[in-house]
């Protein structure tokens, strides 16, 4: 029988790699157990761990053909520059979510509150942030995984590794939640190119690459970004209610990003691709270039927290050098302050002493901003200034130690409007306990007390996952808060009333919005507990820098005050009650001045029209939901919002 030369050289590819497999076998321990890494302290790189199970195999087992070619041939883009998977991933968040010291003292102070459930709070904590030692615990009957297991457990501390995601299967896909994963029972990797070549990695690792177009579904990402916790009371007795940890896949299906309007998917930006020609694996110069070639960046907003683990990587034995986290830090500084937030400042007019300003925020992201763990929070400081430099108006200044001035001691509401220098525009999502009190105890989670995040673009009070990623406290009642003539507008509008009586010249005034992933308020209640995983995340984060991080930001000056036009203020009205049962009724309004009010459903549709003030109040449809409600005053509109219960 005569061979052809691609059957030949498939046969010398194949036959090569065995041999090579053999030798990295019998070196790593694979034949029969795990080859212990070495640090290679001259260089700074940090060999991944190679481990394997019938299940499961780690990152080192990949870093070879997927990770930095010294040849420069595969995982390098148009201009030569290393693109490689595992290299972009290895510093970044997931990569280390099984070593991550604040994961690990938020999981200990869970447990130290509610110690009987102990083992099932570790078991679901560990399902997202260590997937392959937990699920390997289950898959071979063991019982629950909790922190003493992933101290010891390599395949765990491997974090978010590949297999985590590329042998998830499609089963249950957009629909798996709070750390329910579906692997695939054979060993076997999807990938997003059709007919892979197979031979090399069956040979060289014992796993099947496979073509899955799933494995480019934002679904895939929906099982741990969409996490539901069983609420208890202060003694720790189950509610019988589930808390909405966090919902960024939801998030994104409440949006025009989603993939039955926009299309673009989690990957579509997280792993961002490039439209050039890459060899995939290195080591087989027979392999054909693929395109469009996913860049595993895998970056979210988490400077802080790269930071802290880049300074303290030995201690928390991470498998990445400087140059990696360096990388991957400017990745995430890039995602936050190019493609998460706008802001323009504009300069609204000046009468009774008092300058107006607003501030429009538009969120740039498919999900809202800030999302995931509820610690994570973005606040706004305004500063107004007169001709000489003296700060004569100021809302969100920082103290030496990075601390809000003025900042309630609880937590600080909504505004529509902020005419105080100790009231400070926060947006984030506060978790209340079962009193109503604010917790940071996630168990201890019942009810948002708010959640004023900024919403993506096309996000809806109609839309089927509102329930999950619902707007909570006073922005519900803010008029402009993602509306601009249209609900999911993505934006929200901040109104400054500064008083500027003895002013007679120009003013200038610049708004900032900060971004902080751990704010230390948000830590007091986890370091009055005292753990060995505390007492060490603590020591960190003490070190830590704490800077926050400039999102957007614009400034307006030269501001004639004395010369500015008059404007009349609107913001005095206001409806009441409201959230309300049907009727509610318009405070601070002078009815003789009333032409018009229409109530709107948020669909655009016309419920109710009045010529003149109803002093009998207005009543809603009997369909609970937001309703805007439109008034014509002298010559000027003003759009109210009311929820009906």
């Amino acid at each position: 029988m005569k061979l052809s030369l691609r059957t030949i050289v498939l046969l010398v590819i194949v036959f090569s790699v065995y041999l090579m497999s053999k030798s990295l076998a019998g070196a790593s321990g694979l034949s029969g157990g795990s080859m212990e890494y070495s640090r290679d302290t001259t260089s700074g790189w940090e060999h991944l761990p190679f481990d394997a199970n019938d299940h499961f195999m780690t990152s080192g087992n990949c870093d070879g053909c997927h990770g930095y070619d010294p040849t420069g041939y595969a995982s390098v883009d148009g201009e030569g520059n290393d693109i490689s998977p595992v290299t972009t991933w290895r510093a970044g968040m997931m990569a280390n979510s099984g070593r991550d010291p604040f994961f690990r003292a938020k999981m200990s102070h869970e447990s130290a509150v509610n110690p009987q459930h102990q083992a099932e709070l570790e078991d679901k904590c560990t399902s997202c942030h260590a997937p392959l030692g937990r699920y390997s615990y289950h898959l071979y009957g063991y019982g629950p995984y909790g922190l003493s297991d992933l101290e010891h457990d390599r395949m765990g501390q491997d974090g978010v590794s590949c297999m985590a995601c590329h042998k998830q299967t499609d089963q249950f896909l957009g629909s798996n939640h709070s750390g329910e994963l579906h692997f695939a029972e054979e060993m076997i990797e999807y990938g997003p190119f059709e007919k892979p070549l197979q031979a090399p990695m069956q040979g060289f690792v014992g796993v099947s690459p496979e073509y899955s177009p799933h494995i480019t579904d934002a679904g895939v990402c929906a099982g741990c970004h969409s996490l539901l916790t069983s609420s208890v009371d202060l003694q720790g007795n189950f509610t019988g209610t589930t808390f909405v940890e966090q919902a960024t896949y939801h998030e994104w299906l409440n949006s025009d990003y989603s993939a039955e309007v926009g299309g673009t998917t989690c990957q579509g930006c997280h792993i961002p691709r490039v439209t050039d020609q890459v060899v995939i694996a290195a080591n087989y110069q027979v392999l054909q270039p693929r395109s469009p070639f996913g860049k595993h960046e895998l970056v979210g907003g988490n400077s802080f927290m790269l930071k802290l683990m880049k300074e303290n990587r030995v201690e928390l034995d991470i498998r990445a050098n400087e140059v990696h986290f360096d990388s991957t830090i400017a990745r995430t500084l890039r995602n936050l302050q190019q493609l998460s937030l706008s802001a323009v400042l504009e300069f609204d007019g000046a009468g009774n002493d008092t300058a107006f300003f607003s501030l429009k925020l538009r969120n740039l992201t498919g999900h809202k901003f800030p999302s995931g763990y509820p610690s994570r929070r973005a606040f706004v400081e305004f500063v107004v200034t007169n001709q000489y430099s003296d700060t004569i108006f100021s809302s969100g200044l920082m103290d030496n130690d990075y601390n809000i001035v003025g900042e309630n001691a609880t937590h600080e509401p909504h505004f529509n409007v902020i005419s105080s220098s100790d009231q400070v525009q926060i947006y984030e999502m506060v978790m209340g306990d079962v009193n109503g009190n604010v917790t940071t105890v996630l168990e201890r989670a019942y009810s948002p007390l708010k959640d004023n995040r900024l919403a993506p673009r096309g996000f809806t009070a109609t839309h089927p996952v509102y329930d999950t990623t619902a707007i909570a406290g006073n922005a519900l009642a803010d008029t402009d808060f993602n509306f601009d003539g249209f609900e999911g507008s993505g934006t929200d509008v901040i109104h400054f009333h500064v008083p500027v009586s003895g002013e007679h010249d120009t003013l200038s005034a610049s708004a900032k919005v900060y971004y902080q992933s751990v704010p230390k308020k948000w830590l007091q209640e986890m370091f009055a507990t005292n753990t060995p995983q505390i007492t060490a995340f603590e020591s960190m984060f003490n070190t830590a820098d704490h800077t926050p991080v400039l999102v957007a930001s614009d400034l307006v000056s030269g501001i004639p005050v004395s010369l500015s036009v008059a404007k009349q203020d609107l913001n005095n009205i206001s409806i009441y009650p409201n959230p309300s049962k049907g009727l509610v009724y318009l405070k601070g309004i002078n009815s003789k001045e009333v032409k018009r009010i229409q109530v709107y459903a948020t669909n655009g549709d016309l419920v109710q029209s009045f010529t003149s003030y109803p002093t009998a109040g207005i009543q809603l449809p009997s369909e609970s939901g937001v309703y805007l409600i439109l008034l014509q005053i002298d010559g000027k509109r003003e759009i109210l919002r009311v929820v009906r219960d």
